[in-house]
């Protein structure tokens, strides 16, 4: 069925391009600078109404860490101010580190993402399922949730400091599952706990070391840790909970078996540098790859793997009301919402501390937040942060880059149109082209919208879809026209389906 489609307003970021600022750079910043006020206002009426022990966020803009806000203390009973230095636990931030370590290793092929958990914890492999016929949980299905184990939160908070042979011996005991593997989403600490004893087992280091070493120092992370005792006591997030009313110092959890699933101390301006990775790989280029990993499998993490949701009723923290899926990738969530905005990345809560990052990767923009108080929700933060961003700033997604061959079968198409004589002998069209279209019709079809568009005065820029898709305006005296057309995969390709329609003007 033939359908024109609609010129997109938010490019989806899975189609390949190349990156256009609508904004030039200077004035994009700009921009940005001028709304920093209003962002520092959300974060600080929040930390007022909320009494928060302290906070501190940072600004992630093309790669760059371009604006901090702090606020409050780290320690509160040695009034110890918050610095963008300071050290906070992140929790679950951790596991799209974990998630990175795996296909570092699965780029290095030493491991495959559908092996068998069984191959790297051989406890794993007479575990009894809810049903005869379920599969063997593989790699995969600890990195998007679908292995089949309950959701674990907060209990798995509290296995933090387990031993890896605690870890096995509660594994050796048996898995009480909810779902067999691979038919739902189910968030799973152990899941991840999993994974960073399978990156022990292949590196042949501790996990810690081995995140260490092609992670953190990779993108000089000086400042994050795994102990907290490491962390230069100035500089250490203390956490807080208000369960009883008054404000009430947690206990520091130690890591252990459990690190992987979030086990990490961070400063906002050592974590803004993996935002920046984050960012960096988008859109896809032929740049040097200078990362921890490959830019692809950064793409990888960011692919919406697992759909668990649909909120119809979704509304954003200014109460405009827009609904959304999300999806879980590989260590990280997915989000797209009514405007086709896509935004990637992950929270983090542990007792005493709240956490989250997020890019929207079309805009080329990140933030990171930290709150050193149970559960804080901060993710709601960023939220509103970037959506108040996009709209003061005015910033626009990336656009694409409409590719020779588009620009080429454009102006070929301009030329037959709107007679379309000579069209079989042009060499534009795909063989299909004349089994699915009736010459005759598509020329009366053309003819009368030209004739009611009248003098053609300009024939505006291609908007392209992807790199063999798009569509483009012509515009008349007394109304426009726009056409559409996609090229086939074949080289070279060729015009396989055209829609014309005409466009009022107002």
């Amino acid at each position: 069925m033939k359908k024109i489609v609609c010129l997109l307003a938010f490019i989806l970021i899975n189609n390949i391009t190349e990156k256009i600022k609508a904004q030039s750079g200077t004035v994009r910043i700009k921009d940005i600078e001028a709304a920093m006020p209003v962002l520092d206002k959300i974060f600080k009426d929040f930390a007022t109404v909320n009494q928060l022990p302290g906070y501190a966020y940072g600004l992630v803009v093309d790669g760059k860490l371009i604006h901090t806000a702090i606020s409050g203390f780290t320690d509160m009973e040695k009034k110890i101010p918050v610095s963008t230095r300071s050290a906070f636990r992140i929790a679950s931030m951790t596991k799209s580190f974990t998630a990175m370590a795996i296909l570092k290793l699965r780029d290095e092929g030493k491991l495959d993402l559908d092996d068998p958990v069984y191959n790297y914890i051989p406890e794993m492999k007479d575990q009894k399922y809810l049903t005869t016929d379920a599969p063997h949980i593989t790699i995969r299905q600890l990195l998007t949730h679908d292995a089949g184990f309950p959701e674990d939160n907060p209990w798995g908070d509290r296995q933090l400091a387990i031993s890896d042979e605690a870890m096995i011996s509660m594994i050796k005991k048996g898995i009480s599952f909810s779902n067999i593997p691979g038919i739902a989403y189910e968030y799973s600490n152990m899941g991840f706990a999993m994974l960073g004893y399978i990156i022990k087992k292949v590196s042949g280091l501790p996990y810690e070391k081995y995140i260490t070493d092609n992670i953190f120092i990779p993108l000089k992370m000086t400042h994050t840790f795994w102990d907290f005792k490491d962390v230069p006591p100035d500089l250490l997030a203390h956490g807080y909970n208000r369960l009883n009313g008054p404000l009430t110092e947690e206990t520091l959890l130690a890591g252990g078996a459990y690190g992987a699933m979030g086990g990490m101390i961070s400063s906002i301006e050592d974590f803004s540098k993996y935002v920046a990775v984050h960012l960096s790989a988008w859109p896809p280029s032929n740049d040097p790859e200078t990362g921890p990993v490959k830019r692809s499998s950064i793409r990888d993490m960011q692919h919406p793997w697992n759909i668990p949701d649909l909120n119809l009723k979704y509304k954003y923290p200014g109460g405009q009301a827009c609904p959304l899926v999300s999806a879980y990738g590989f260590g990280l969530r997915w989000i797209k919402d009514c405007k086709g905005r896509v935004n990637v990345g992950h929270s983090g809560g542990l007792p005493g501390f709240g956490s989250n990052w997020k890019i929207f990767p079309d805009y080329g923009i990140g933030i990171v937040s930290f709150i050193n108080l149970t559960y804080a929700p901060a993710s709601i933060l960023n939220t509103q942060a970037l959506d108040t961003l996009i709209a003061l700033a005015k910033l626009q997604p990336a656009k694409l880059r409409v590719s020779d061959i588009l620009n080429q079968r454009k102006k070929e198409l301009v030329h037959i149109l709107p007679s379309w004589n000579k069209a079989e002998s042009s060499g534009i069209l795909a063989e299909n082209f004349f089994l699915d279209y009736v010459k005759d019709s598509l020329r009366k079809e053309a003819s009368a919208i030209f004739e009611n568009a009248g003098k053609i005065i300009r024939i505006n820029e291609l908007v392209p879809e992807n790199n063999l898709r798009g569509s483009f305006i012509m515009e008349g005296e007394k109304s426009d026209i726009e056409v559409f057309f996609t090229l086939t995969p074949e080289n070279p390709p060729l015009i396989q389906e055209y829609a014309i329609k005409e466009i009022k003007k107002n």
